[in-house]
Parts: C-alpha cells; structure tokens; sequence
C-alpha cells in the first residue's frame, strides 16, 4: 500500500471514529456503518467536485442548518481539512448525492474564496448511505435532544425501518427510540422549529413539555408565536420579566417561555395575580400578533403588519392611545 493511500485510509479511520462514545462494545456498532462507508470509497481518491454537482435530499438531522458562517471562515482561512463523502447519481452522469457533510458542503456554497468542495465517493445504495449518515450523525456531540428526536420520527416515517432496526442502528434501546417518536409527535415539527434546537434541554424536560401539550388546552398557534417573540428577544439581549434566569441561546429562551406558558392555569398568574390570555389580533381576515394583559399592563405584538404600517403606528402611537383613551371614558 503506497503512503498515500495509507494516508487516505488512516483519515477514512478517523472520520469513522471522530466523537464516538467512549464505553466498551458501542464503538464496534456505532461504526458498522461507517466503516462499511470507507470500504466502498471509490479507489479511496479524495476528489476536488463542483458544489453544484452535489444534491442534498437526505433526511434532516438540524433545527438551525443555516448556522455555518464561522465554518465557512475557518476553510477560507485554514482549507477544508476533512472531506464530505458523496455517492454517484443514480440517473445523472456527473451528479453526486450527500451522505454527509452538509455543513461543510454548505459552507463551501457561500464561500467566494473557495470553489471547490474535497470529497470521497463512495458507492452505496440508498439503505446504505442513510445508515452511513445515521452513524455519523449519531457520532456528533452538539446535536440537541429533541433534533435527535425529530431526526428518529423521520427515519420511522421514511420507511427505514422499525423502531428496532431504528434503535440497533442509533446504538440506543428500542424504548429511547420508542419515547423520543412519543415527544417528537407530541412537540410536533412547527414548533420544534419555532423552538429551536436547545442545546442543553435534555429528555426530562423535554418529556414533561410533552405531557404539558398532551392536554392540547393551548392553541400550538399561539406557543409558536411565544417561542419565536422568545428567540427574538434573547437575540437582541432582552430578557422577559417573568424568566426564572436569564438565558444566552435564544432557543433555550424560546423553550422556557413555552415551558412557562404550558405550566401556567388558564386565567393566572404567578402569585396568583389574574391574568388574560393573549388574544389574536386580526387585519382584513389575517392574523397580525397577540395582545395580553397582566399584572404588570398591556402587551401589544404586531409581527405579521407592513413594514410601512409599523412606522406610521410608532409614529402615530402617543395619538392613537390618547384617542383610544378618550373613547374608553366616553363609552364608560
């Protein structure tokens, strides 16, 4: 075997192993896949493709996939030390399918100063290629606890296998898979998304938030809304007044403020002071925001209004409220 070559294989063997868990007997299971991927590579050849040959139409594994500025920085500033591994299209000459490495792949698309992706081919079948991007999914540390859930939902969805064959491939046991499909159907995808990934948001919580939705007292409207007025304003450094702590991850954020809504009895606040629930506010037939009342005044959001009708009512507010004040004494 030529030094390169062994310097191919030696790196296909640390892809294969890269954030794998450490106990004794799931290493072997956790890399079936993987190294069943490296054996398959096409003359074990790291190639120099066109990003726009490559086709992405896996199974998604990630709440937050546009996260890859700081990875894009890092390959123009130090080159893409690992390659993405790609199989042949099946019906295109000279198009290639992702088995992983979106981010990296992503990256590279956004980049102007790197216009070539590094990667090995391998050649793989469908069942296969899903397994290989399962193992190497599994391998990763900074996917969150409900993306892992909703990544299990879709793979019992897509026709993968049974929560068995689900299990024996994520290196868990069949009742993990079997909960993590419970919440992921419970948390459903709309607010999964709204929510965000909330990294260090592990199952208990995310199991009781599940039973909290189970009840469905609380329109899923109206906690998407809550989730993503949370991330918006743990981005710009803002914080509720009724936080139990202030959180940095907006998605952490969002779950706490839908955690605090879910934990709340109709009609109350905490300390027992009363409190409304938000009311839909609609124009022309189309919802607009929220308004709610609480122990400490009104809460007016407009998220779905022109940018232009935003401006006129800042600048119209003072006037508008004293008209509407004026009105509230002449009607009482």
């Amino acid at each position: 075997m030529t030094a390169s070559k062994k310097k191919r294989m030696s790196m296909l063997d640390s892809l294969a192993t890269a954030g794998t868990p450490a106990a004794p007997g799931s290493m072997m299971s956790t890399n079936r896949a993987l190294r069943s991927a490296r054996d398959a590579v096409d003359a074990h050849h790291v190639w120099e493709l066109d990003p726009d040959e490559i086709e992405d139409g896996r199974v998604a594994d990630r709440l937050d996939p546009e996260d890859v500025h700081d990875l894009r920085t890092s390959i123009e500033q130090n080159g893409q030390t690992v390659p993405i591994l790609v199989r042949r299209h099946h019906t295109e000459s000279g198009r290639y399918l992702l088995v992983y490495g979106r981010r990296r792949l992503e990256a590279i698309r956004r980049s102007d100063k790197v216009h070539k992706v590094r990667a090995l081919i391998a050649n793989l079948d469908d069942s296969a290629a899903l397994r290989a991007q399962v193992s190497e999914n599994t391998g990763r540390r900074d996917l969150s606890y409900i993306e892992r859930a909703l990544f299990a939902h879709d793979l019992l969805d897509s026709g993968f296998g049974s929560q068995a064959q689900i299990a024996e491939v994520l290196n868990v046991t069949r009742s993990a898979v079997s909960m993590s499909v419970s919440v992921a159907k419970a948390v459903g995808a709309e607010l999964a998304q709204a929510i965000g990934p909330a990294h260090g948001v592990g199952r208990p919580r995310w199991e009781a938030l599940a039973k909290e939705l189970s009840d469905g007292r609380i329109d899923p409207g109206e906690l998407c809304q809550i989730a993503l007025n949370a991330r918006d304003k743990a981005a710009a450094g803002e914080q509720p007044y009724d936080a139990e702590e202030p959180q940095a991850d907006p998605s952490v954020a969002a779950f706490e403020a839908v955690a605090r809504r879910l934990r709340k009895p109709a009609g109350q606040a905490r300390g027992g002071e009363s409190r409304s629930k938000a009311k839909a506010l609609m124009i022309g037939g189309v919802s607009a925001g929220t308004i709610k009342k609480s122990a400490r005044g009104v809460r007016l959001d407009l998220t779905h209004v022109d940018d232009g009708f935003a401006d006129w009512l800042e600048s119209q507010a003072q006037d508008v409220v004293q008209e509407l004040h004026a009105r509230w004494k002449r009607e009482s």
